[in-house]
């Protein structure tokens, strides 16, 4: 089958497309072909070698986190899938080496669940990492309804998520962003503050996606939460705010329960550009020019 790949850490142009084996199912797991995925931020910064932190060993890697696509082969103990269902899910590849910018990818039953009915499979494969990062975030702070909470980088794939889980679960969301991004911000029901300016107020809790850091501690009540964008950049708490870290997991059923925000229309999905595997590397110029508003997805 083919995959995007890359043997050597460095620009774009390491990407190439290379034959790699068909891979098989194990116990618990299905074999997606896959119709989309999707390019992270993350993914360019792992690809350059400039990740933070340890990478499994042995290059070459084939990238990639979202996928949506049609079960092909499903182990026989998987019961809640049979083969020709379309189905969206999360790879953590750097723990697993499972990449799915791939034509075929193997993954948990577990982490996967149904797509969107009417949904195309490059808007699908937008949901995901994003979505389950901002729930997962959401979830962290477990705030009751009528709680107020910052989420810097409001923006942004992740961002405009928590701000419709939020306007979903009763909480009241400022969005801080650009000023082109007003009324994205207010369309989902939050309030916008500019990031021209210094932000103001007093919040329950702050999602920090920005990486604005500890600064924003002096936001939040006593006792309030702080979400970071990972685990290096949670600052050490104060006043009794709990402060948390944000680390995506594979989680078919909350997955579900966001596919059925999707299906309601209470989730915007968006996508910024589509390329063909052969244009991974132009794929990654285009999110590493930055402003990209949309799901930057890479299809077979």
């Amino acid at each position: 089958m083919r995959a995007v790949s890359y043997a050597q850490f460095g620009g774009p142009e390491v990407l190439h497309v290379a034959d790699v084996p068909v891979p098989e199912p194990g116990p618990g797991q299905v074999r997606v072909r896959v119709a989309a995925s999707v390019v992270h931020p993350v993914d360019l910064m792992i690809r350059s070698g400039r990740f933070p932190a340890p990478l499994p060993s042995g290059l070459p890697y084939t990238p990639g986190w979202d996928v949506a696509g049609t079960l092909d082969a499903v182990d026989p103990a998987v019961e809640q899938f049979t083969v020709g269902d379309k189905v969206i899910g999360f790879s953590p590849w750097l723990q697993t080496t499972v990449g799915t910018h791939a034509e075929y990818v193997v993954l948990d039953a577990a982490g996967l669940t149904p797509a969107p009915d009417g949904v195309p499979a490059t808007e699908a494969a937008t949901l995901p990492t994003n979505g389950l990062a901002a729930a997962q975030a959401l979830d962290l702070l477990a705030l009751p309804a009528g709680s107020t909470v910052l989420v810097t980088g409001a923006a942004g794939q992740v961002g405009g998520f928590v701000l419709a889980l939020a306007r979903a679960t009763g909480l009241h969301a400022t969005g801080l962003a650009g000023t082109d991004d007003r009324a994205f911000v207010e369309s989902l029901g939050a309030a916008f503050l500019s990031r021209a300016d210094d932000p103001t107020g007093t919040f329950d809790a702050v999602i920090d996606l920005a990486v604005i850091g500890p600064s924003l501690l002096d936001l939040i009540r006593d006792g309030g939460g702080y979400v970071a964008a990972s685990p290096p950049l949670r600052p050490e708490p104060v006043r009794e705010i709990r402060t948390l870290a944000l680390e995506v997991l594979p989680d078919g059923s909350r997955l579900g329960e966001l596919v059925k925000l999707v299906t309601s229309g209470d989730i915007p999905l968006r996508v910024a550009d589509v390329y063909p595997f052969a244009d991974a590397a132009a794929a990654h110029d285009r999110l590493a020019k930055g402003g990209v508003r949309g799901g930057v997805v890479i299809v077979p």
